[in-house]
């Protein structure tokens, strides 16, 4: 199958289009065949071997972790899904090393939902890591409550914006951190702007979701009562490395097709132009998200 990847470790030049061979199908398998794919920061992260401590590593390795297209087989053990299927899912598995990048992947069935019926393929792709990080942290770690504030760093980028959308879903009000060409956006998505290059912070904020890291971690620490990041573990706060759960994707599945969340997707590539696309995500100024086409 055709598919970008990498056999090294490295820069954007390492990246290849070429063949390789087709995931195998495991009993609880399902088989999607890829129309759209997701790019998250941390991809060319992985790109350059930053997440070799977390995960074993096989080359080639197939960049990717989102996923929209329709399943094309089952494994004998799948009851969730069948063959004709449109879905989308988180697909990170136990290794890193067949992603989507490529035309197919195979995912065990509990990553995988119904795609939303109001999404095309390439904004549907543009969803499952970013959502499930913001609705993972709000609901679980920081257990945000209906009435509450909660301070989103980053609020234009790709988990921000879906955690700002989500946070007024759950009945509580969104103060979203951006740059000042980003503040009609961030408004746009039901959130109070906080423009981050003029500095300040609220006085208080009952809970704050930290994209960010460094210095803006600890500002924000001590003016939150809750705080969770998923860039950075320490202490004083919570921690979080997002999970597949394709129970928790149907969940978003019915807020985007009620019109409670929408992905923005800036730029879309064809599977021959990864790298500018990872180019684009290095700049660290991406509006939404960005997509490959398969």
């Amino acid at each position: 199958m055709r598919a970008v990847f990498v056999e090294e470790f490295g820069g954007r030049e390492k990246l290849r289009v070429g063949e390789v061979p087709e995931p195998r199908l495991l009993p609880d398998g399902v088989r999607i065949s890829i129309r759209a794919a997701g790019l998250n920061p941390v991809d060319w992260k992985t790109r350059e071997g930053r997440q070799e401590q977390r995960l074993p590593h096989v080359f080639p390795l197939v960049l990717g972790w989102d996923a929209a297209g329709v399943v094309e087989e089952v494994g004998p053990a799948v009851t969730r899904v069948q063959p004709g299927d449109e879905v989308w899912a988180y697909c990170r598995k136990h290794f890193v090393g067949e992603g989507t990048y490529c035309e197919q992947v195979v995912v065990p069935q509990e990553f995988v939902a119904a795609k939303p019926a109001s999404l095309g393929w390439e904004e549907a792709a543009a969803v499952p890591l970013a959502a499930l990080t913001a609705w993972q942290c709000l609901t679980e770690k920081l257990e945000l409550a209906e009435g509450e504030t909660v301070l989103v760093h980053a609020a234009a980028g790709g988990v921000g914006h879906f955690a700002a959308q989500l946070a007024v879903a759950l009945g509580a009000a969104a103060i979203g951190t951006a740059s000042a060409r980003n503040e009609e956006f961030v408004r746009g998505l039901g959130a109070e702007f906080l423009d981050y290059e003029r500095g300040g912070l609220p006085e208080h904020v009952d809970a704050a979701l930290d994209t960010v890291g460094g210095d803006s971690l600890e500002a924000t620490k001590r003016i939150a009562d809750r705080v969770v990041s998923i860039v950075q573990p320490g202490e004083g706060h919570l921690y979080h490395y997002v999970r597949p759960d394709g129970i928790q994707l149907e969940g978003i599945m019915r807020l985007v097709d009620e019109g409670r969340l929408r992905p923005h997707v800036q730029g879309r590539f064809p599977l021959e132009q990864a790298a500018a696309a990872h180019e684009l995500l290095e700049d660290g100024h991406v509006r939404g998200k960005l997509v490959l086409t398969i």
